[in-house]
């Protein structure tokens, strides 16, 4: 394949459709960048190449347009002096510069038609190249941006907050009736605290009364005994 022919591949393809074909666009991108930044290294070597061709094709041009003016003088000067032959001769060499002249001409317009060719081809390329680096950043920004926002949207996709709230709910429910369970097994088990407490103070206030008692008959002996002494 020319440069010429993947030189105008490149300047078909459209880069959104190579973004959205390729595993990864930002390394695509910058593929991109490289690819045409090689081509026109190339189209701008190949076009050095063609304006020094068509240099040398005008320098030969002008140099049988020269001879053949060089010629002609001399077959002036020698019919000036009589000599028909000699200015036979001369025009000869004429005749044979004019041909060179015309073939150069000939071949110096093709070759100016190509290099023009060529120099708008790179002048195109250059342009693409331009703008492909102008919304490389962009184009990067925005597949990253679609990226996070797919990663995003399959994370949602997998979450349901309807059914998540339903089993936070039944958690609760299921906790609340632990709490009643736990409050009845107390209940019938007798472990109630406020009961408690009162068992607690029946059973000492029976000590503190029953030590009443034995304060009182003691000191009610005592008082018995002292008259009869």
């Amino acid at each position: 394949m020319s440069i010429f022919t993947r030189l105008s591949d490149l300047l078909k393809a459209n880069i959104n459709d190579l973004i959205d074909r390729a595993e990864d666009p930002e390394k695509m991108v910058k593929q991109i960048i490289l690819d045409m930044q090689k081509e026109l290294n190339k189209s701008t070597q190949a076009l050095g190449k063609a304006v020094a061709s068509e240099k040398m094709v005008e320098k030969q041009y002008n140099n049988a347009v020269a001879t053949s003016a060089n010629w002609e003088a001399k077959a002036k000067t020698a019919l000036a002096s009589g000599d028909q032959e000699l200015a036979k001769k001369a025009l000869s060499y004429k005749v044979k510069a004019d041909e060179e002249a015309a073939n150069y001409k000939e071949m110096h317009e093709t070759i100016s038609e190509q290099t023009d060719a060529i120099r708008s081809q790179v002048e195109v390329l250059k342009s693409k190249l331009e703008e492909a680096k102008s919304r490389q950043a962009v184009l990067i920004a925005r597949s990253q941006m679609a990226e996070t926002q797919k990663n995003l949207a399959k994370s949602m996709g997998g979450f349901d907050a309807s059914s998540s709230l339903d089993k936070f709910n039944r958690m609760e429910e299921k906790i609340t009736r632990k709490e009643a369970e736990a409050q009845a097994y107390r209940e019938i088990s007798g472990v109630d605290t406020s009961s408690q407490d009162e068992f607690e103070k029946l059973e000492q206030d029976s000590k503190v009364d029953a030590e009443m008692q034995r304060l009182m008959a003691e000191m009610g002996a005592q008082a018995a005994e002292t008259p009869a002494e």
